[in-house]
């Protein structure tokens, strides 16, 4: 099994950026069942209008470390 996972992950590496997208897209539908279409309208806007924002400069990313650290200063607070 972990071989066929392993084989199908390099085949969708291999995928274009749309593909990659429309994929997890449709392996979070499986998982997830039937979701609620304007939550899922709201969601991917809201992701979009994100990446957008940092495309733009308008905002910046940081590592996943750093945002665990800021979370945990922010909670002690």
């Amino acid at each position: 099994m972990a071989a066929t996972v392993e084989k199908v992950a390099a085949q969708a590496l291999g995928l274009s950026t749309a593909g990659r997208v429309l994929l997890v897209e449709k392996l979070l539908d499986s998982l997830s069942g039937e979701a609620d279409p304007a939550v899922e309208r709201a969601h991917l806007d809201e992701v979009r209008r994100r990446r957008d924002a940092v495309r733009s400069g308008q905002a910046g990313l940081i590592e996943g470390d750093e945002a665990l650290r800021r979370a945990r200063a922010a909670l002690r607070k």
